[in-house]
């Protein structure tokens, strides 16, 4: 599959200082290093070459020797170290190269958990941060118009849209980030139990957390699940959903939600087929499917705006806000009824919102009376990337 050029600008933010770049294991951060910033690349250590990684672990100040060595010129010239988790020391001899050289850096990793918890050097506002996540629905139109079905398929992984069979490589991908980065990195030794909590999280994607439910379910701490929630979160493979709490009218719940990273991954896990569209796993999928649309879109373009949703204690509900400007409810129907904008229509009466939309499998936009717009999910994604 040839490259397809994404959505994050990282030129943008290397033009001012060095960034940390963090994304889950096949987002393609690799490929965009090498399309993206091509001849601009001065020098490369990846840190899963083990070669590399044991000469670097056991002398971190060899890499300011090896940077010492080149001919850099700080205007035009990036520095990249690969999968900075694995040797989080040299966060260190980064921060003495910037200062003393004005040299930047593009520094990638899959997970933030080992520099978080080693307390490591974060280069103290030296660099900016910025995650690369799966493919959006307008990236991978380069391929041609695909369905709901075949993205349920294979997820938005970049891997995926290449493999024939996208089942196996996503059961490979999972059993190897148990492999890597639970085993390896020694956060739980019950694998078989954090098994079943990974199925029980994907099965719940998209739903209020409950930790104590959970820890019943699978025989556990709440303490224990709350930790591998955190787990989740520190190796990027999901987000935490905050309520939106300004409502007047109504008394809202204070309860997260959590979605998983990607929609095929989100489906292996729940061992489940490719779902029909009258089946409730359709639209907990498509669901899943547009959160992580709108994750990446706020993430890519740095929003100041707390991406939220909102729950009132009758179960009144609106499944994303957007500040306090705009709220979205996501419907699979191809013929939603007035039932459907409930949510909206009540989170309307907060008179705070510009916009109040419908997203869902409709052919043709429109707007209702009450001032709720209701948008094909193709039509949705693109006005999302072009024009909020």
């Amino acid at each position: 599959m040839d490259y397809i050029q994404r959505k994050l600008n990282i030129n943008e933010r290397l033009n001012q200082k060095s960034v940390l770049l963090l994304g889950p294991r096949q987002t393609g951060k690799t490929s965009y290093i090498k399309n993206e910033l091509g001849q601009s690349v001065k020098a490369k250590w990846d840190l899963l070459n083990s070669r590399t990684r044991r000469q670097l672990e056991a002398d971190p100040q060899l890499l300011y020797d090896q940077i010492m060595a080149l001919d850099i010129n700080p205007e035009t010239d990036i520095l990249v170290i690969d999968e900075i988790q694995k040797v989080p020391a040299l966060l260190d001899v980064v921060h003495e190269v910037i200062e003393e050289k004005k040299t930047r850096f593009l520094i990638t990793g899959s997970s933030a958990r080992k520099l978080k918890k080693e307390g490591v050097n974060l280069l103290g506002g030296r660099a900016s941060k910025a995650t690369l996540l799966p493919f959006v629905y307008e990236e991978l139109e380069a391929l041609g118009e695909k369905s709901l079905e075949e993205i349920f398929l294979r997820g938005m992984l970049p891997p995926a849209w290449d493999d024939d069979d996208p089942d196996a490589f996503l059961d490979d991908y999972i059993s190897t980030y148990l492999q890597d980065e639970i085993a390896a990195e020694g956060v739980t030794r019950n694998l078989p139990g954090f098994g079943s909590f990974l199925q029980i999280a994907a099965l719940q994607s998209g739903e209020q957390l409950n930790y104590s439910n959970m820890a019943n379910d699978i025989g556990m701490s709440r303490q224990s699940i709350a930790n591998w929630y955190q787990v989740l979160e520190d190796t990027l493979l999901g987000f935490q959903l905050p309520p939106w709490k300004k409502s007047v009218k109504r008394k809202s719940v204070s309860i997260t939600k959590f979605y998983l990273f990607d929609v095929g991954v989100t489906r292996r896990l729940s061992e489940i087929e490719v779902p029909s569209d009258t089946q409730s796993d359709y639209g907990r999928l498509f669901e899943n499917f547009i959160a992580m649309e709108l994750k990446a879109w706020h993430d890519y373009n740095r929003r100041k705006e707390t991406l939220c949703y909102w729950r009132t204690e009758n179960g009144t509900e609106v499944d994303f806000v957007i500040g306090d400007d705009i709220a979205i409810e996501v419907k699979s129907s191809k013929n939603p009824t007035s039932r459907y904008l409930v949510g909206l229509r009540k989170i309307g009466e907060e008179k705070t919102f510009k916009q109040r939309i419908l997203v869902c499998r409709e052919n043709m936009p429109r707007m209702t009376d009450e001032g709720i717009l209701i948008l094909p999910w193709q039509e949705f994604l693109h006005r999302l990337w072009t024009s909020f």
